[in-house]
């Protein structure tokens, strides 16, 4: 895994992986599934993200560019994946570290990734 480990949120209250898998479970037409005996969180069968394991860390499926955006503007909380699925968008979040803005931000952003057109078009950004 790569770089990243936590940060002080003295306002806001973090998430824990209860938290993060109910967020993402409560996004359009999201199920929680099952890849190679690894859960994972689907949108009309296409993974976006995964919950968080026993280290307290998930992984979302960004582009690179938003990976890049994260992970500069947040290096405590996201870290690229490593090897090829982090050169093509799979992220870290720590989610222990993350406070529920933060958490909802990413889920967000990486359901629309994989999220079909129609669906993604019928719940814009807020």
């Amino acid at each position: 895994m790569g770089q990243g480990c936590g940060r002080d949120h003295q306002d806001a209250a973090l998430m824990d992986a209860d938290a993060f898998l109910a967020l993402a479970l409560g996004l359009p037409e999201t199920v929680l599934g099952s890849h190679m005996g690894n859960a994972d969180i689907r949108v009309r069968g296409k993974i976006f993200a995964g919950p968080a394991g026993a280290r307290g860390r998930a992984i979302l499926k960004l582009t690179p560019e938003q990976q890049e955006m994260m992970c500069e503007a947040e290096p405590l909380l996201f870290a690229r994946e490593e090897g090829y699925w982090g050169r093509v968008g799979w992220t870290r979040l720590v989610v222990d570290a993350a406070d529920e803005a933060t958490a909802i931000s990413a889920l967000w952003a990486a359901w629309r990734n994989v999220a079909p057109k129609s669906l993604a078009k019928a719940h814009p950004p807020a």
